[in-house]
């Protein structure tokens, strides 16, 4: 019998788990799971079918900034996320011009994308095929 993969929560480092939680409640998902109710270590958060897990981390455990994951997330609408995004307080005015790609753009890679960083610097990416 052939064993399938079903899903992928990938780990997200964090110096202040409950600062990520907020931001990811900000971006709409929901906490699945939090070790402790305050100052929590590990948790879980969640937004239709993808689950995020973020842990605790000491910054002296990454070479900061330059070691931090991407993810990626495909999305059905970039500028509607984007824009949701941007009233939910998950991206904020005085972080748009930190990166050409900070909000939704035609890639020349055949995508229409944006990027944003978390509290631990995780940098999320969504996206969609043009």
């Amino acid at each position: 019998m052939k064993a399938n993969l079903l899903a992928v929560h990938p780990v997200l480092a964090a110096i202040d788990v409950a600062e990520s939680v907020r931001f990811y409640q900000s971006l709409g998902f929901a906490v699945v799971f939090q070790d402790a109710p305050t100052n929590p270590r590990y948790a879980a958060v969640r937004r239709d079918v993808v689950e995020l897990h973020i842990q605790w981390a000491d910054k002296d455990q990454w070479a900061y900034p330059t070691d931090r994951p991407a993810v990626r997330f495909i999305v059905t609408g970039v500028d509607a996320i984007y824009s949701e995004f941007v009233e939910g307080g998950g991206i904020r005015p005085d972080t748009l011009n930190r990166s050409p790609w900070s909000s939704p753009k035609d890639t020349p890679w055949g995508t229409r994308e944006f990027r944003l960083r978390d509290p631990g610097q995780n940098s999320l990416q969504f996206y969609r095929p043009l």
